[in-house]
């Protein structure tokens, strides 16, 4: 029986799992890694304790699953995206990777955005911002000693997660496309690395990957990991949407990670929207998919924060704790802890509680929390549908197992959540990519894995709906901007 590897490199844990032919979980191993914050609004990894956590994870996935490295057939690997690596040919990292919550570019950006924000929205998708590669790449090249002249004589590399994972592990310097449209750097529509970005980012193009499709030969494993081919790549969202069997256009998903992310399946179609981003979900032959794209930075990271401050022990009480309530008491919290994304790109927001009282307390807080998830998600949703029609969205992700918050979701945007009985979505839709290029699957059996494990139907009336959404918007309407002199 053949076994799929699948890599998923996190924000703030690097797992792996071991999938079988029938698209089941067989084992699976998780390793934290720290996160730097070296100036307020700065966020940094160091990519050699990404790379241990990610060995040590996929060591131990494989002997809790009673196989020798041998038995892998194919590895894939699935990551957090935009974060961003420069390192030598030796794989040493010249700087500690820049994640891609990190703000210290922003100000740059914004410089950028109102001279080539049309530019980079026509070629790239994207909004001119902080949060994507471009800008880093170029801050490590200006700030680092030597740097610039090094990566001119084709000394150093840049990659994304991925990129650098993939070099430890095979020496091959490469990208798929799915993480290549996340850089800024790289034309969607002629899919290939833009010259005119280049120039505008003061990047050369010695130091960027070869762009391979999806599912693609990425070289063969070091001896440890049994020279398996790594044979599937994806964004980690592109991959949940994968994962998640959003095959054909109009199939929308949104992952409850360290952020929340909704992407909507575009088919063959670059889509154009103001206030998302258009995007490559995955490139498998001679297709491109796209897909339009919703990315909030803060959800899951709020409910870390409000753990890391000792309102609660661990994530499994909120639930208890939100239920306690028989309202939200008009408390609201908006985690722009570094700003915030789609639908509003102000990089200059912060994060406030409002409407606390004499009363308040610690339950308030964390249902205000799991509330300030739920309404994120519908401010994109609400863009998503100024283009195609939402009938349902499928979830997944760690929040996505919080019952109360799967039921204030649909309520709060009046549509049914599907919840699947595997929501490792991420690791499965690398897997599955590694499957197929290896000819373990192919896209209709993919689709027959893919089972309910609940509903979500809407029980909130309208007008209810409505108004706490209206008094979230007063709530936003305030954080906007807080930094700005």
């Amino acid at each position: 029986m053949p076994y799929i590897l699948s890599l998923d490199e996190g924000t703030t844990n690097a797992k792996a799992f071991i999938i079988s032919e029938e698209g089941k979980i067989i084992s699976s191993a998780s390793r934290e890694f720290p996160q730097y914050y070296p100036r307020p609004g700065w966020v940094e990894h160091n990519p050699e304790e990404i790379w241990n956590a990610q060995i040590l994870a996929a060591r131990e996935a494989i002997k809790k699953a009673k196989l020798e490295p041998g038995d892998v057939a194919a590895i894939g690997i699935t990551n957090q995206r935009e974060t961003t690596i420069i390192w030598d040919r030796n794989g040493k990292p010249v700087y500690n990777a820049i994640v891609w919550q990190c703000r210290r570019t922003a100000e740059f950006m914004e410089r950028v955005k109102k001279e080539y924000g049309d530019l980079i929205r026509e070629k790239t998708g994207l909004i001119g911002d902080a949060y994507f590669s471009a800008s880093k790449i170029r801050w490590i090249l200006d700030n680092v000693q030597g740097a610039r002249e090094r990566a001119k004589k084709g000394e150093l590399m840049f990659g994304t997660v991925d990129s650098y994972l993939i070099y430890k592990l095979t020496g091959k310097h490469a990208t798929d496309y799915s993480n290549a449209s996340r850089t800024m750097l790289f034309n969607i529509k002629r899919g290939q690395w833009d010259d005119e970005l280049l120039e505008i980012f003061k990047i050369p193009e010695e130091i960027l990957p070869e762009v391979l499709n999806s599912a693609d030969d990425y070289g063969h494993a070091k001896e440890f990991l049994g020279n398996a081919p790594v044979s599937g790549v994806l964004g980690d969202q592109q991959a949940a949407l994968f994962g998640q069997a959003c095959f054909r256009e109009g199939m929308l998903k949104v992952t409850y990670g360290t952020g929340n992310f909704l992407l909507i399946n575009t088919g063959e179609s670059v889509p154009n929207s103001r206030n998302l981003l258009s995007t490559i979900a995955w490139k498998i032959g001679n297709k491109m998919n796209y897909a339009l794209e919703g990315s909030i930075f803060i959800t899951g990271a709020a409910l870390k924060w409000i753990r890391d401050l000792g309102l609660i022990e661990s994530y499994e009480e909120t639930e208890e704790l939100a239920r306690s309530l028989g309202s939200n008491e008009d408390l609201y919290f908006v985690p722009a802890f570094s700003g915030l994304g789609s639908p509003y790109w102000d990089p200059y927001a912060r994060g406030i509680i409002i409407g606390i009282t004499r009363g308040t307390r610690k339950k308030h807080i964390v249902r205000a929390t799991l509330e300030a998830i739920a309404y994120l998600t519908r401010d994109v949703v609400e863009e998503i549908k100024r283009h195609i029609f939402v009938r349902e969205l499928r979830v997944d992700g760690g929040a996505s197992i919080n019952n109360f918050l799967m039921q204030f979701q649909a309520d709060i945007l009046g549509v049914p959540l599907l919840r699947p009985v595997n929501r490792e979505s991420t690791s499965m839709g690398v897997a599955f990519m590694a499957g197929l290029q290896e000819d373990v699957w192919d896209m209709q059996t993919l689709e027959k894995l893919w089972e309910v494990d609940r509903k979500f139907v809407p029980k909130m009336n309208e007008a209810e709906r409505e108004k706490l959404y209206a008094r979230w918007k007063r709530a936003v309407s305030r954080s906007l901007g807080w930094v700005i002199d």
